[in-house]
């Protein structure tokens, strides 16, 4: 098996402000990557960065061993540029694909403030989802055509929520849930665009431990599944440790350390970088 994501340089900038520098991270499939440091340290940055929120300044990121973004600092932005590489890719085109764009290739996330549509239900949130992958055009749609693959939608989005345990919600607004619950349905809606890698921001934020521990369950359930590869932020370091195959710590934007679990728990300069340092 090869990568499922390829993070190569990867720099964003904003003004003179240096949020990710210089980032190289493997994804390899299957596999279960997290991705840690302290509050600010560029994380979601990152993330945003993959998910085409933002275009890095710098950098190549590649999605099943294919280039998908691609950029290099030019004109103002090169006389600012307060990264590293600032040449190695300005011989390449510049990649820079949508968030839907990069949806339909196989990535879905969740985000670290939930985002549920409020004024639909459990199962409307879902079946919104599922339309990412829908086999219909114009012409279909025009004439009714679509009402079979309507039809598999609904009975998809309908077991996606039995087999995650939200069935019994399916009429219900989807921001009436429990915290936790929100949290499951935010993952089952981005199941339902049929993912290969998965990014989940802080999925574990405002649960307690016992609910903290089922999440650890859930993640290797569903990466089993629906043969997923899973790359996660979080600051639950139970969490991390327990479901983690690899990991990547950053510090103001920078790598600071990697490596399997047992490793980094141990690395001093990760313990600082949590921590601080005592004069």
């Amino acid at each position: 098996m090869g990568n499922a994501l390829h993070l190569e340089n990867v720099t964003m900038q904003f003004g003179g402000v240096v949020s990710v520098n210089d980032l190289s991270i493997d994804v390899p499939e299957h596999k279960i990557i997290a991705l840690i440091g302290p509050n600010g340290a560029g994380k979601t940055t990152a993330f945003n960065c993959i998910t085409g929120v933002y275009q890095p300044t710098n950098g190549l990121i590649e999605f099943m061993g294919r280039p998908m973004v691609r950029n290099h600092p030019t004109g103002k932005a090169l006389k600012t540029y307060k990264g590293e590489n600032a040449g190695k890719f300005a011989n390449d085109p510049v990649l820079a694909p949508a968030p839907d764009e990069i949806t339909g290739l196989g990535i879905a996330r969740t985000f670290q403030n939930i985002r549920l549509w409020k004024s639909m239900t459990v199962f409307e949130n879902v079946l919104v989802a599922k339309h990412q992958r829908a086999k219909q055009n114009v012409f279909s749609a025009t004439f009714r055509g679509n009402l079979a693959e309507e039809k598999r939608m609904r009975d998809e989005t309908m077991d996606l929520l039995v087999e995650q345990g939200l069935d019994a919600y399916k009429d219900e607004l989807a921001v009436s849930l429990p915290y936790g619950l929100q949290r499951r349905l935010e993952i089952a809606r981005a199941l339902a665009t049929s993912p290969k890698l998965l990014l989940l921001d802080e999925p574990a934020a405002g649960m307690n431990p016992q609910e903290t521990a089922e999440l650890a369950d859930f993640v290797r359930q569903i990466r089993e599944k629906y043969d997923l590869t899973v790359f996660l932020i979080e600051h639950h370091m139970d969490l991390v440790m327990n479901v983690s195959d690899y990991i990547y710590v950053i510090d103001f934007g920078s790598e600071i350390a990697r490596g399997i679990p047992e490793e980094v728990q141990n690395n001093r300069r990760v313990i600082e970088a949590y921590l601080g340092v005592s004069d």
